[in-house]
């Protein structure tokens, strides 16, 4: 996997050199020539085609992480509706690049805690006023899974990592990604941040 900055001009910053040893960097225009699946592209927001540049790289299966100068929640969520695994400011640390690639790279999405938080608060306040009393027993979601996978989403959805979800359950961290792959590819969502939006007024639901 390589690392590839997509900037206006093809510049490439110390910090970014710093922080990966395979790195490049490219205009948008040489993009198709040189970036392949499962490469890591950090998109700036600096060119003006990112959001019609984005959806096409995440459709040749390379992760895509957008950089912006002055970071908005509105962008953030713009550019994860895109298909974009993370969202971080352009002058962020080698070290904060660092655990963003770690993370998008392992399914994960980087937007940040304070904005993560918003979302997750906004959407459950959103979908609980539309949850009916036994949308648990019922949800045209969970009928598509087995058991084990509703109660690996469910957990999932709570909050709880492969380990804590591995724990409550008895079974494998490695079995839990298993499933995890399975209810991604059933439920057609990309990743945790998806499922725990899919699944938020089941999950509540089913605590009650």
């Amino acid at each position: 996997m390589k690392h590839w900055f997509i900037t206006t001009d093809g510049s490439i910053k110390a910090r970014w050199k710093k922080a990966f040893h395979d790195v490049g960097a490219l205009t948008p225009g040489a993009i198709g020539q040189r970036v392949a699946p499962k490469d890591l592209v950090w998109l700036s927001t600096t060119v003006d085609s990112w959001p019609s540049l984005l959806p096409g790289l995440v459709e040749q299966g390379i992760i895509v992480v957008v950089l912006s100068y002055a970071p908005d929640d509105r962008e953030a969520l713009s550019a994860l509706d895109l298909g974009a695994r993370g969202y971080v400011h352009t002058l962020a640390a080698a070290d904060v690049l660092n655990q963003v690639a770690l993370v998008v790279t392992n399914q994960g999405v980087w937007v940040g805690q304070e904005l993560l938080a918003k979302v997750l608060g906004g959407t459950f306040k959103a979908l609980q006023q539309r949850v009916e009393h036994d949308r648990y027993q019922h949800s045209d979601h969970l009928r598509l899974l087995t058991e084990r996978e509703r109660g690996v989403a469910l957990a999932v959805a709570r909050g709880a990592t492969n380990k804590e979800v591995a724990r409550q359950l008895d079974i494998t961290e490695r079995t839990v990604k298993a499933h995890l792959s399975a209810i991604f590819k059933k439920l057609a969502v990309r990743d945790r941040l998806q499922l725990i939006l899919k699944l938020a007024p089941v999950a509540e639901q089913a605590d009650t």
